[in-house]
């Protein structure tokens, strides 16, 4: 499965970038939503958020565990994490019934 998420993603560029600010509620959202359209994201970290004692491995690992995905490949600063669509369960009352 990770060959060919690297496979598919290898050309594309990457759709959410981590800032100064590092990985913030708004940005885990994102990625949440993105995972939920696409299954895989692809993240560029800006050297602005390594400061200090945050590698690119670090931040990566962080997103993955908040966003609940795997995390495929670290690669300088851009990294790429994959998650199974969530199947969204029809709430009781809005299930039509047939006559």
């Amino acid at each position: 499965m990770k060959r060919h998420v690297r496979h598919v993603l290898k050309d594309e560029n990457p759709t959410i970038w981590v800032g100064k600010d590092g990985l913030t509620s708004e940005l885990i959202a994102e990625m949440a939503k993105q995972l939920q359209r696409n299954k895989m994201v692809k993240v560029k970290i800006l050297p602005a958020a390594l400061q200090g004692d945050n590698t690119a491995q670090i931040i990566a690992a962080k997103a993955a565990d908040q966003t609940g995905a795997a995390l495929v490949e670290v690669r300088g600063h851009v990294f790429i994490i994959f998650r199974k669509r969530k199947v969204e369960e029809p709430e009781e009352g809005s299930q039509s019934q047939r006559p």
